[in-house]
């Protein structure tokens, strides 16, 4: 994670500033170096070129982002032109992101379910959007939304304990009789990063709304410590621990002006101190798409993200959180061993769960528990507690964080498509909930699953492409690639113009694995994508292209998010 923010001088990037030009619809991006520095060209038709200097890189584990200063020539030294309304070093967010999967660029904000982009536009400050999760920041800053209540203007970064269930809240205020000390506080910090201090004794909300807005204009890299993820990023304040080596962080919220406890009463184990660390960046449900797991909506419920980076704030959601952390299965330290994750998807990984949940260990038990060969991967407790239905960054999908049970009513019903269909493909709705009814004795409603797959003799993948919300559809897409099963091969075509970009990438992806030599150009105009689409499979459109279901295409008209 020290890595998550790099300035480019000396730094390993591996997208590739050769002269390299990214095509979207009509416009280009033309990467270059000279003298040592990157540079962006920004070219679109009726409009005059833009040349940035790339001064920030962003990620590295799975992409490569980019920030830059506007600059008139291609030097080393030429001075930026800074935007409207900013200083003149303030540093915009370029449109390209490198993917290393496939070894190619794509529109930034194309990684979220927002809807299509007209061209490549350079477009949000990168002080103002990104630096609160992919650097090293006074968690302080980030709680003042929640010290102030409703209608606290939003920021980056922003602790959102709110989008959790009451019961897994933390509840977060001034230390009785300390109001005045916490607003010192935040007008000490305002001055800090160079704002100017609201000052207003008695007027707490007024002096945290007014911090929240100082902050995010003038908070810089120049206040940096570090650049990118260093220590006290995770591990809180840790000057007494410089100070004395013997007094270690133990990441709980301390201050003395401030009081932070559970909203329900139980352990605070060193378990939950660690998840909601990791929560406080990897909280997000990602732009304006209004649409949870569990069938809930991002405004109103406590459902589960449905993309990469909401990892912590879902597992939070989840039964084990208390005895087991994130650190459990990931090194905060350095990369993932990607063999020691893959094993936790197997029958081998259980043992990391039979520590809490003994009875299962026996295979006996465990073939009782799950129905199946207690040594095949029906049998693996992730497999089926996390199946992989979070679209990834890399177009492929990710697991679940919120452990559960595929028989949960909440998701049999108002999720699409049922958990079983990812594996069992080739069954239908009614085959599955019969099955899972005899074996765990639930009972599930006809007709709510009838509302979602329109049938219950309906194959539940095929009917979510049908049927489903946008990131319902990329779970289904993915399954039905993985499966191969032909009979689909119309229904994943039709995808390929979804109104969400970021499911056209994975349906394009399992329409090249059931049909091979079908590749699709997804950064060309939607009407040229679905001609290449008609050619390759002529009657995915044969009654028309599709219109948006209207669940699908609400909330797609914000800024980019990731």
């Amino acid at each position: 994670m020290r890595l998550m923010t790099r300035l480019p001088d000396g730094a390993r990037v591996r997208a590739p500033f050769d002269g390299r030009t990214f095509h979207f619809k009509e416009d280009t991006a033309v990467l270059s170096q000279r003298g040592g520095a990157r540079f962006v060209r920004l070219t679109s038709p009726g409009a005059a070129d833009r040349l940035f200097r790339v001064t920030r890189v962003i990620g590295g584990r799975v992409r490569e982002d980019f920030a830059g200063v506007e600059v008139a020539t291609a030097e080393p030294d030429a001075p930026p032109l800074p935007p409207p309304g900013h200083d003149a070093d303030a540093e915009l967010l370029l449109p390209i992101s490198y993917v290393f999967e496939t070894a190619s660029f794509r529109l930034k904000g194309y990684s979220v379910l927002v809807g299509e982009r007209p061209g490549l536009r350079a477009g949000g400050v990168w002080n103002e959007t990104c630096i609160f999760c992919h650097n090293t920041t006074p968690y302080f800053d980030s709680l003042w939304g929640t010290l102030h209540g409703p209608g606290a203007p939003a920021y980056q970064g922003e602790v959102v304990d709110r989008l959790l269930p009451r019961g897994r809240r933390w509840h977060i205020e001034a230390a009785t009789g300390r109001e005045a000390a916490l607003g010192a506080a935040v007008d000490t910090e305002v001055a800090a990063v160079g704002g100017s201090p609201e000052g207003r004794s008695g007027d707490l909300r007024g002096t945290l709304a007014h911090g929240i807005g100082e902050v995010r204009r003038h908070f810089a890299a120049r206040h940096f410590v570090e650049v990118g993820i260093g220590c006290e990023a995770c591990h809180g304040g840790s000057r007494e621990h410089v100070e004395n080596p013997r007094v270690r962080p133990d990441f709980a919220p301390r201050a003395t002006f401030l009081e932070a406890r559970p909203e329900e009463a139980g352990e605070v184990t060193r378990a939950l101190l660690v998840n909601r660390t990791c929560a406080r960046c990897h909280q997000v449900l990602f732009s304006r798409y209004p649409f949870t797991w569990e069938g809930g909506t991002r405004r109103h419920d406590a459902g589960g993200s449905s993309i990469t980076s909401g990892e912590a704030r879902d597992f939070l959601l989840g039964g084990c959180a208390r005895r087991m952390s994130c650190v459990t299965c990931h090194d905060p330290h350095a990369a993932d061993d990607r063999a020691a994750l893959d094993r936790l998807g197997t029958v081998a990984g259980n043992e990391v769960c039979v520590r809490c949940h003994a009875q299962y260990a026996p295979p006996a038990a465990l073939a009782a528990h799950a129905h199946h060969d207690p040594g095949g991967a029906g049998a693996s407790c992730v497999g089926c507690h996390m199946p992989r239905k979070n679209m990834g960054l890399g177009y492929a999908l990710t697991r679940y964080h919120r452990i559960g049970s595929p028989d949960d009513p909440v998701r049999v019903e108002r999720d699409r498509p049922l958990e079983c269909a990812l594996c069992h493909t080739d069954k239908t709705v009614a085959e599955l909930v019969s099955t899972m009814e005899g074996w765990w004795g639930k009972r599930y409603d006809r007709g709510a699953l009838v509302g979602l797959y329109g049938d219950l003799a309906a194959r539940p993948l095929e009917a979510t492409l049908a049927r489903g919300k946008a990131h319902e559809q990329a779970v289904a897409l993915a399954a039905l690639g993985a499966g191969g099963d032909k009979r689909a091969l119309a229904g994943v075509a039709r995808q390929v113009t979804n109104p969400f970009p970021l499911v056209r990438y994975y349906a394009a992806r399992a329409l090249g694995a059931l049909e091979a030599g079908c590749a699709i150009d997804l950064d060309r105009p939607t009407a040229e994508i679905a001609a290449a689409v008609r050619r390759c499979v002529p009657q995915a459109f044969a009654g028309g292209a599709p219109e948006p279901a209207a669940s699908a295409a609400r909330g797609t008209d914000a800024p980019d998010e990731d």
